[in-house]
């Protein structure tokens, strides 16, 4: 059966093993669920070969179709399979929750998207516009038998009523779990990781969330932030061919320019920790503001809306890329072993943090 767990064990995470990035504090989750209305879910699929699942990302509890919230997509290296991409950045805004899956489950995630759409809104394609489904991907072929096609629509629809159950400023779930189980990064066990920061504007506290799903980097090449290098314990020249996608929430106002120029800076998070975004690595970022939303059914034809003091807009970068360096870390310093299709598995980073050998 799959599992739904969705709880937490902070003595897994990275700054558990002084993983801690950047000088900003972090939230009292230190994950995206910090960003109030924001929930996370998880499906994981663990059955022999089948290493494998699919996480939700709900940027509030309401109907996203009617009260969508204003979006932005960067892409750094685009060998990718996700869909829904380019229209947020056409429209600039979030039709549907965000689901993460393995790349050849991306059509059945989407269909389910679609499917959940309709059902809160039977109008969608017949007295009003069509839904934009978005779901984005990474491949996890070398620990999952990604052929078998396991991910199903229920698995999905799974995955985001677990997502809507949590509590608002839920713990999230990190490591081998959901679409994460069956990832690798830098030649170790990958997966989901999270990371936020707290700002202050205008006296009021705000804050920005980052959840990761990891799946990139080459062996030997991880950085962690005192500058140590560290490589698994069996050398590995494989090429870079991976893949990270980048959630960022925040509730900070921002229109869909601004959001784009933010989520950007989660490149200098990923040079960080060691990557260049190769060749074959899909490198997405996809952001949102729950502050700024925009009404299916408006009916005026000036709307307002608020945006950040451009002279402003540093703080949240630098929490950008901070919290994407260490979301990274948390997903490597949380995850579990795996064994997967014909027993294959990668080392776990916490392994070689617990041993000290380390360069």
């Amino acid at each position: 059966m799959p599992s739904t767990r969705n709880s937490a064990d902070g003595k897994g995470r990275a700054r558990a093993f002084g993983l801690a990035c950047g000088r900003l504090t972090p939230g009292p989750r230190n994950a995206i669920t910090d960003v109030p209305g924001v929930r996370v879910g998880h499906v994981t699929l663990d059955d022999g070969a089948l290493q494998t699942g699919v996480t939700a990302i709900l940027p509030h509890a309401g109907n996203l179709y009617r009260d969508k919230p204003v979006a932005a997509a960067e892409v750094l290296n685009g060998f990718g399979k996700s869909v829904g991409l380019m229209q947020v950045e056409e429209l600039g805004a979030l039709e549907t929750p965000i689901l993460l899956t393995n790349t050849l489950s991306v059509g059945t995630a989407a269909t389910a998207l679609v499917r959940h759409a309709i059902a809160a809104n039977p109008d969608i394609g017949r007295t009003t516009a069509t839904v934009n489904p978005v779901v984005m991907e990474c491949n996890d072929g070398p620990l999952n038998d990604i052929q078998a096609l396991a991910v199903t629509e229920a698995h999905a629809t799974m995955a985001l009523a677990a997502a809507l159950e949590q509590p608002d400023g839920a713990e999230v779930a990190v490591g081998s779990v959901g679409a994460g189980r069956g990832m690798s990064c830098f030649g170790f066990k990958g997966g989901i990781g999270t990371a936020s920061r707290r700002l202050k504007l205008d006296g009021r506290r705000h804050h920005l969330g980052v959840l990761v799903l990891a799946n990139f980097g080459r062996p030997g090449e991880l950085r962690l932030p005192d500058g140590r290098r560290v490589a698994p314990p069996v050398p590995d020249d494989a090429p870079e061919k991976g893949s990270v996608i980048v959630v960022a929430a925040t509730d900070a106002p921002l229109d869909h320019r601004q959001l784009r120029r933010v989520i950007r800076r989660a490149g200098v998070g990923l040079a960080r920790v060691g990557s260049f975004w190769g060749h074959g690595s899909g490198d997405i970022a996809l952001g949102f503001t729950t502050a700024n939303r925009i009404d299916h059914d408006e009916r005026a034809d000036i709307v307002p809306l608020r945006m950040l003091n451009e002279r402003r807009i540093d703080s949240l970068f630098e929490a950008m890329a901070d919290a994407t360096q260490e979301a990274v870390l948390d997903a490597l310093a949380a995850a579990t072993p795996v064994v997967g299709r014909d027993g294959a598995t990668r080392p776990c980073l916490s392994a070689i943090l617990t041993s000290g050998s380390t360069e």
